[in-house]
């Protein structure tokens, strides 16, 4: 039995997002050619680029399996939120994408799913996405209300930031 606090999960790898949830799309160009592919492939299934981006990451595993739980928290002392999640996928390049998804488990301020993805497109650009469906699930985040999306998408364009430094400095 899944303790997953959401049904529609691998909705973020399959598609399309449910209904129901507050969508997020967000991509960015972060390189180019393999080698920025590789190390930008790395930075995000090893919890680097969450962890440069200001994230503490509480991961039993050194890169993102499927089944492998994690803890994300954001924020400065009383005033850190910490968002349990299980990875429900990984891609390790495939069809040149690397990246993996992660759904909401209990004590998470949200419902639903999120995944963090680098492809390689013919041309040889490097692009990162952020792709999530999500509600609230606690009275907070429902009290926060039309404020959540935004505090997400400023999240994602941080973590597209973090990544391309990441990267360039590889």
């Amino acid at each position: 039995m899944s303790t997953l606090t959401y049904p529609e999960v691998g909705a973020t790898r399959l598609g399309p997002l449910p209904r129901g949830y507050h969508h997020l799309h967000h991509r960015t160009r972060i390189g180019r050619g393999a080698a920025d592919f590789a190390a930008a492939g790395a930075a995000i299934t090893e919890w680097r680029m969450h962890r440069a981006s200001g994230a503490r990451v509480e991961a039993p595993a050194r890169r993102a399996e499927p089944g492998g739980s994690v803890r994300v928290s954001l924020g400065l002392g009383p005033l850190r939120l910490t968002a349990p999640c299980e990875v429900i996928w990984t891609a390790y390049g495939e069809d040149r994408r690397t990246g993996f998804g992660y759904g909401t488990l209990a004590g998470h301020p949200e419902r639903g799913e999120e995944c963090f993805v680098v492809d390689l497109a013919d041309d040889g650009a490097v692009w990162f996405t952020v792709l999530a469906f999500s509600r609230p699930a606690s009275w907070y985040a429902r009290l926060a209300g039309p404020l959540v999306p935004l505090v997400q998408h400023w999240y994602a364009r941080r973590l597209g930031r973090t990544l391309r430094r990441i990267v360039a400095a590889s």
